[in-house]
């Protein structure tokens, strides 16, 4: 890896990370696209970039996170069954399911459920409309929901945003706390999977990882507002035909 490499990884996090359309998925592909060969340390960097995009979240809702305690304690309910799957399945993790078959398989049909979800879903009008009003029994069924995305092109915005939907939120409720779960589970992801590897990496691999870093942080700003945007006129339905598209392209270049 080279800190142009690590760039291009960062931006791609920054873009993908908020938007249905898995930005584990998009690093794993991009790597193959860049030559990149799946060592322990892409794939901790892969991981790792995440915490980037997901402390924009921090920088833009520290308000909430520190001060809303009824937000905070769903997202603590919610984070609970993502933290014990990430915990019983991480080495499957990191030696199974990192294969780009996997992913394309995870965003092809991933992009056809989005697309039929979209058409049959009619939002009710008492759905949820403040996260604060969410029951706990919600919360923690979007953490399971939010669990899915253990596999690689799912998306855990995806995954959590349609369970939401399923459970009765509103699309401006559940987008908002999508970001804001994504902070103690890419946190904990991140920490767990350095504690374990970090002393295998050079200093130079560590500079790589922290322009990686950086530079998804500043990206992601830019995509959760353009989702928040997006969200008020639009379904998903372009990202599962993005989704689709991208997993048709991949299969041609693979073979």
């Amino acid at each position: 890896m080279n800190i142009f490499q690590s760039v291009v990884l960062g931006i791609i996090e920054g873009v993908t990370e908020f938007l249905p359309i898995s930005s584990t998925g998009h690093l794993i592909l991009t790597a193959h696209l860049l030559k990149l060969v799946q060592t322990n340390f892409l794939k901790s960097f892969e991981v790792a970039i995440q915490l980037g995009a997901i402390l924009s979240i921090v920088f833009l809702y520290w308000k909430t996170l520190l001060l809303n305690k009824e937000v905070i304690k769903r997202i603590i309910i919610a984070f609970i069954p993502t933290a014990v799957i990430g915990i019983l399945f991480y080495k499957i993790f990191k030696e199974v399911l990192l294969e780009k078959s996997i992913v394309l398989w995870a965003l092809f049909l991933g992009g056809i459920f989005i697309i039929v979800f979209e058409r049959l879903y009619k939002e009710k009008n008492n759905s949820v409309e403040e996260i604060q009003n969410m029951s706990f029994s919600q919360a923690f069924l979007i953490g399971v929901f939010q669990s899915i995305a253990i596999i690689p092109g799912v998306s855990r915005a995806a995954a959590t945003i349609i369970g939401g939907l399923i459970l009765g939120l509103r699309r401006k409720a559940i987008v908002e706390f999508s970001f804001l779960l994504a902070v103690p589970t890419m946190l904990a992801a991140t920490v767990f999977d350095l504690a374990k590897n970090i002393n295998d990496f050079s200093f130079q691999q560590l500079d790589f990882l922290a322009v990686g870093f950086i530079t998804s942080f500043f990206v992601a700003l830019i995509s959760v507002k353009f989702l928040l945007r997006f969200i008020k006129k639009h379904s998903f339905v372009s990202f599962g035909i993005y989704r689709i598209i991208l997993a048709l392209l991949f299969w041609l270049i693979i073979l």
